[in-house]
């Protein structure tokens, strides 16, 4: 496949591969395109520059006892009897109460997990199992800026909005979201956050086919009023593909 040209399809996966969600095959192969594609390079960093910084916010968790006793059982820390034994243990039990250690490692730790943690700024577990389908768009402003990132669940039935750059609007303002048909019909699917993350109900007609284009207008405050019709300009906008 050739993506030279395809300028969507290259936002779509540096996103992905800077998040941590592109991988196995699909990782490789962008990996080979990367190693000589000046425009994926660019992508590449401009999405590392959106969303590596957010992991300023992650917090810091110092691992469990649990934790501890596998890493020690891992490198024989029980039961040996030389002399190195005890400077390992000494070595690995400073480590524990250094947290700028854990603070660096968590930094060089993967870009999934880091933007995963300080966007959800939540202590829940995340559910790994992959869904039945799922669908991606990179939202971008008349600049080719990337300004928010949507993912939906066809099993969870549910669409996440990122934002990746936080928008500066009016108090008496809104963003709000809306799917475009192929007929050039629009149907809202909700407000959308200056800046965060926002979970918003997935329709059941919402695939690639149906569904291409998904964009963001700015509204009065509460939205348009009309869930058919946008009254605003639309100030960002991408490709709802499948991923």
């Amino acid at each position: 496949m050739n993506i030279a040209n395809k300028p969507d399809l290259q936002q779509k996966l540096a996103s992905e591969y800077v998040l941590g969600t592109l991988r196995g095959g699909a990782r490789r192969r962008f990996e080979t395109w990367l190693r000589s594609d000046n425009a994926l390079q660019q992508a590449v960093r401009q999405w590392q520059g959106n969303l590596l910084p957010m992991a300023e916010f992650a917090k810091s968790a110092q691992p469990s006892g649990s934790v501890w006793q596998a890493v020690e059982k891992r490198l024989n820390l029980h039961g040996a009897q030389n002399a190195g034994v005890e400077d390992r243990r000494a070595f690995w039990r400073n480590l524990r109460e250094d947290l700028s250690f854990w603070r660096g490692l968590g930094m060089a730790s993967t870009a999934a997990a880091l933007v995963l943690v300080s966007l959800l700024l939540s202590k829940q577990q995340v559910d790994t199992t992959p869904p039945a389908t799922g669908y991606v768009a990179t939202l971008s402003d008349d600049k080719a800026q990337p300004i928010a990132v949507i993912s939906g669940d066809t099993k969870r039935r549910q669409l996440t909005v990122r934002m990746v750059a936080a928008q500066n609007i009016g108090a008496d303002k809104s963003l709000e979201l809306w799917a475009v048909y192929k007929d050039g019909k629009v149907r809202s699917l909700g407000l959308v956050p200056a800046q965060g993350t926002v979970t918003l109900p997935m329709p059941e007609y919402m695939n690639e086919q149906a569904t291409p284009l998904l964009a963001v207008t700015l509204e009065p405050k509460g939205g348009s009023g009309n869930p058919d019709k946008p009254t605003g300009p639309i100030v960002f906008k991408g490709n709802w593909l499948q991923t």
